[in-house]
């Protein structure tokens, strides 16, 4: 624990929802859910205006339609949102070496080892400074807890929500954490919340008081050890710069269950190559391929096959995991599918390249004997891109498109044929709506606008920031202290 509040933890406003509101001028106000649409769909995030009608992140997505059946519901960009976390995170970075990112709207800060802050006032002072910077650069609102450990900024930050600052003094922190329930501490979740309850404690006070040994009796020594220190707020947790990622892995979930074995085979395929994309862009490589399969009665099964030596070849992943799905059965269907890979490596191992181009050296000289009346053969890239032609006319909620005539735009719906689309841009007022052909020869798909046209220069911040009370700038929002 440090004698001053200086751990900063930001967390974006409702990251997605937020994103598509400051994009979509006629959805600002108004109930907006951001995740997958089809039937087992489920809430990426809801912006508040659909939180106040009991939207939340994680819920189906058809329960979400029941609670809100006016919000608008929209297909996430991750384009967008990455852009966007890219300048926030570019912004935490200028005020320490020690950014530890948790997800794309989230992080920690160690504003000590950045020379920023070194007590309450200069912590609130920047932390004032950050909100008010996030903003005239992206034209979001984040929230940032500032307090002496991680487990408590991220408690503050959460307090704070929406758009607010909440700064926790050194020395008060048993007494905050005293009413709040049990969940609110890392390590607590459904079931060991439960356990808890039925042991008589719901707060975080019943498990300072009930003491080291009694936790422990109930939850092991690890654990209870570890919860007891944090429910006197105790926690010396460090900001780590890099996170060191322990897999990669991607997964896709069916709206209608699987039962074609050929279809289920190519989907593996695809997803390996996807996984392997993902391997390439992280410049790593791994050596246990792992296959997940969730079947039509929900049972999850997962197998694995650990390979020479590390790889990033999408040829050799492809062909483990087609080895593993042969080993499951899928008869009854298959509603997930997902390919993974583990014990990352920064190298690849040489021989796993020399077996994929063997294999592609017998692929090509078999072709070659074949006569000219042969039929090509399909190969999962053939496959790929044949399935990507009619996707991209598919024209999903949300997402960006230009017109010839009427210029940016974004798909409110589409079906029977017809696409509408709302003319707009994250400036300008809301725009008209107007409906087109789904081929129309004018309509194309375009990237995300960014959501201001000409952010202020902050390249010289933080140089100049103050490190007292007086002269903290311009704040939106709500700031509080315990």
């Amino acid at each position: 624990m440090r004698a001053a509040p200086t751990i900063l933890h930001l967390d974006m406003d409702a990251f997605y929802a937020s994103a598509e509101q400051a994009a979509k001028p006629s959805l600002r106000g108004k109930p907006v859910v951001v995740g997958g649409l089809g039937m087992r769909g489920v809430v990426a995030t809801a912006s508040y205006e659909a939180r106040r009608l009991g939207v939340h992140s994680a819920m189906p997505m058809a329960q979400a339609r029941r609670l809100a059946p006016n919000a608008a519901y929209l297909v996430p960009r991750f384009a967008l949102y990455r852009s966007v976390s890219d300048q926030v995170m570019e912004l935490l970075g200028r005020l320490s070496p020690l950014v530890e990112p948790l997800s794309l709207d989230e992080a920690f800060v160690d504003l000590e080892a950045g020379g920023v802050a070194d007590d309450a006032a200069s912590a609130r002072a920047l932390g004032r400074q950050l909100r008010t910077v996030i903003r005239a650069v992206t034209g979001l609102s984040g929230s940032v807890g500032l307090a002496g450990s991680k487990m408590l900024a991220k408690i503050a930050s959460e307090e704070a929500k929406p758009d607010g600052l909440l700064l926790i003094e050194p020395g008060t922190e048993r007494e905050l954490l005293a009413p709040m329930s049990v969940r609110i501490l890392p390590g607590v979740g459904p079931a060991t919340g439960d356990h808890l309850r039925r042991a008589g404690m719901t707060v975080v006070d019943d498990l300072a008081r009930a003491g080291e040994a009694e936790l422990v009796r109930l939850l092991g020594k690890a654990h209870g050890v570890a919860l007891h220190r944090m429910a006197q707020g105790y926690d010396d947790r460090p900001v780590v710069a890099e996170r060191d990622a322990k897999s990669v892995s991607v997964e896709d979930t069916f709206d209608v269950d699987l039962h074609d074995r050929v279809r289920v085979r190519s989907e593996v395929e695809r997803l390996a190559d996807r996984c392997v994309g993902r391997l390439r862009s992280a410049g790593r490589s791994g050596r246990t391929v792992v296959l997940k399969v969730r079947r039509y009665d929900f049972s999850t099964l997962t197998r694995s096959e650990t390979l020479r030596g590390p790889t990033d070849d999408p040829t050799v992943v492809r062909e483990a995991a087609a080895r593993l799905l042969e080993a499951v059965d899928t008869t009854g269907g298959v509603r997930l599918l997902g390919v993974g890979v583990t014990g990352l490596a920064d190298f690849t191992q040489e021989d796993l390249f020399a077996q994929a181009a063997e294999a592609e050296h017998a692929a090509e000289e078999a072709a070659a004997d074949a006569t000219p009346e042969a039929p090509p053969v399909a190969t999962p890239e053939t496959a790929e891109q044949g399935a990507e032609q009619p996707a991209a006319r598919r024209w999903a909620a949300g997402h960006d498109v230009r017109h010839e005539t009427y210029g940016h735009g974004w798909v409110q719906g589409s079906g029977v044929g017809r696409v509408t689309v709302r003319f707009e841009e994250p400036w300008s007022p809301p725009g008209r709506v107007r409906t087109f052909r789904i081929d129309d020869p004018q309509l194309e798909p375009a990237d995300p606008l960014p959501l201001v046209r000409e952010p202020p220069d902050y390249s010289s911040w933080p140089a100049s920031l103050p490190k007292s009370r007086s002269g903290t700038g311009p704040v939106d929002g709500a700031e509080s202290s315990p």
